[in-house]
């Protein structure tokens, strides 16, 4: 039955690799050929879609890192100078 309906051992075989290398997201078809070519335009935007997200990371674990910082002062007793820029 399954070489009836083109479905063989090597075929079973490989989605099996696939889903424990990738998980279902290795599953998903991926449409042949060369990847298209971006205009001057959608490369920038790219670029500066992952410098975001880059710059998001760091400063979430910058307020990550002040906030551990006040816990620190409260914890020990000091006193925090005041800043006048903060809200």
């Amino acid at each position: 039955m399954p070489r009836r309906e083109g479905i063989y051992s090597s075929l079973l075989s490989t989605w099996r690799t696939q889903l424990g290398a990738h998980g279902t997201a290795g599953l998903t078809t991926k449409k042949p050929g060369r990847k298209p070519n971006l205009t001057e335009a959608e490369r920038r935007n790219v670029e500066l879609t992952k410098r975001n997200a880059e710059l998001e990371r760091k400063l979430h674990v910058a307020h990550v890192l002040i906030a551990f910082q006040k816990k620190a002062h409260e914890v020990l007793g000091l006193v925090l100078p005041e800043s006048g820029g903060e809200s």
